[in-house]
């Protein structure tokens, strides 16, 4: 035994390449260690210090892009890792909303009379196990990065005791997700049953090299779609959408705004590394099922939404519809023998990011019309915010108008690259459905600008105070919308290397 261990040798680590993540672990450990062992601090300063930490590793991952670029996509860390782009797009769109919601939390605990380390914490935490979701090149990796961001955003949920509605959505999200994560890691059981292996390009390996008499079509068909089951329930795709408008009314505004961008980067950057590298060679079983899964998310999101007069559960149902145009490009890139195909994954990869930015910024008008409490979220309380602030209801338009996809907005460049890639592979049904449905979800936010803008303020409303943080983050969420609108190249040039993705 003694010999075996001395002759055991380890994995190459490549430090350097695991920067952010031993950044976010930096910042968990001080806000942990040093938070608890100090007095209460100044205001502001946890969320400073949560912010500061994920723009430091937002920098290093941009550092880290033009290593990659002058290298192959390759596996790391005993192929536990994928460095690649991809890994690398998605790690920024997570880094962004760790940054920006921490700004956004600081304001709203100091709103409402509380503060402290402990949402921060969370929110690191989430981000580093998206993060590890996002990169990972193993079932089993990727299953403790689901596991870790999930159980963060449980808690995160739930965090503001005094609301019952906060209970509750953690409740329900804590259930659902429970059952998800099953259904997940017991499709991952049956894949490595017919595979033997639980690495993504080992089991692209194991799938395209041989043919096993009988063939073990069954684990593997099975276990594909309980794997299908367990993600479409973290990008809340219909019919696994059920949690979402009650989660999104409940938790905390900023929470919300973090699920909606960083957990749903996340969540779709496993969907497409689990497809399109582990599973590209039965292709032809699994797209099929991300076509029904995006145009149910595309028309039943955006009918639901007009329906609705909650402006968070609005929201919901309208990130719901936007799952389902990320579902149209993944099912562009699911055609193989297209040239364009790579399309697709370039495709999804910038709309998550857009998405990530645009969603935080409504998010955090959303926040402050609801004032202190968190409750003030109807339809009729943007009633006349036009008159009262002027600056803020009009960066709200800007954001209502990118969702809506009009042109010169971030939204139209995300979403006409979706529906161009699944042109280009001639999925023509598809890209209709999206483009109507574009339409119908329009309605949702001319509604909602009409109350801001046309309507008068109600008696009982409140003045509305716009905090510095808060406010920045408004500013630079409206300014991110405008200019990627009007000059996109640079970013679209960019995410076109993502399509390499790792043993694809």
């Amino acid at each position: 035994m003694l010999f075996a261990a001395e002759n055991l040798v380890g994995p190459s680590i490549p430090w350097f390449y695991l920067n952010p993540l031993f950044i976010l672990l930096g910042g968990i450990v001080v806000l942990m260690l040093v938070g608890s062992l100090t007095p209460q601090w100044p205001r502001h300063w946890y969320g400073i210090v949560s912010s500061v930490t994920a723009a430091v590793a937002l920098v290093s991952t941009v550092l880290l892009w033009d290593n990659v670029t002058n290298e192959k996509p390759r596996a790391i860390f005993g192929d536990a890792l994928a460095l690649d782009h991809f890994a690398l797009l998605g790690t920024i769109s997570i880094c962004a909303a760790v940054f920006l919601c921490s700004l956004l939390t600081s304001d709203y605990l100091q709103r409402d009379s509380d503060d402290g380390p402990e949402l921060y914490v969370l929110y690191l935490t989430a981000a580093i196990g998206g993060i590890i979701m996002v990169a990972s090149n193993d079932l089993i990796v990727l299953f403790l990065g689901l596991e870790t961001l999930s159980l963060s955003l449980y808690v995160l949920a739930a965090s503001n005791r005094r609301r019952s509605e906060s209970q509750e959505a953690g409740l329900k999200y804590f259930i659902l997700g429970g059952f998800s994560s099953a259904f997940f890691l017991y499709g991952i059981a049956l894949v490595y049953g017919a595979t033997k292996t639980t690495n993504i390009t080992g089991i692209f390996t194991a799938l395209s090299s041989s043919q096993s008499v009988p063939r073990n079509d069954v684990f593997l068909l099975v276990g594909t779609g309980l794997m299908l089951v367990g993600l479409a329930f973290k990008v809340a795709a219909v019919p696994f959408q059920m949690w979402t408008p009650d989660v999104y009314q409940g938790a905390p505004t900023p929470v919300t705004a973090f699920m909606a961008s960083a957990g749903k980067t996340a969540a779709f950057a496993a969907l497409l590394r689990v497809t399109l590298t582990a599973l590209p060679t039965r292709v032809d079983d699994w797209r099929p099922i991300i076509w029904v899964l995006a145009l149910l998310s595309i028309v039943v999101g955006s009918l639901l939404a007009v329906t609705q007069t909650n402006v968070k559960r609005m929201l919901a149902y309208s990130s719901i519809s936007h799952a389902g145009f990320m579902l149209v490009g993944i099912e562009a890139a699911a055609h193989p023998n297209s040239a364009d195909a790579g399309n697709g994954i370039s495709g999804v990869m910038t709309y998550l990011l857009l998405y990530t930015v645009l969603v935080i910024g409504t998010f955090a008008v959303v926040g402050l019309v609801a004032r202190k409490g968190d409750t003030a979220t109807e339809l009729s309380d943007f009633k006349g915010l036009g008159k009262q602030q002027p600056a803020l209801a009009l960066a709200l338009t800007v954001f209502l108008l990118a969702q809506a996809g009009v042109p010169l907005t971030s939204g139209f460049i995300a979403k006409f690259g979706v529906i161009k890639a699944a042109v280009e592979v001639h999925s023509y049904a598809i890209a209709i459905a999206a483009m109507v449905a574009s339409v119908i979800g329009a309605f949702l936010y001319l509604r909602i600008m009409v109350s801001v803008w046309l309507e008068d303020e109600t008696a009982e409303n409140t003045p509305i105070q716009v905090p510095f943080l808060t406010g920045l983050v408004v500013a630079m969420a409206a300014i991110f919308t405008i200019v990627i609108g009007v000059v996109p190249g640079w970013l679209l040039d960019a995410t076109q290397q993502v399509a390499a993705l790792t043993g694809r």
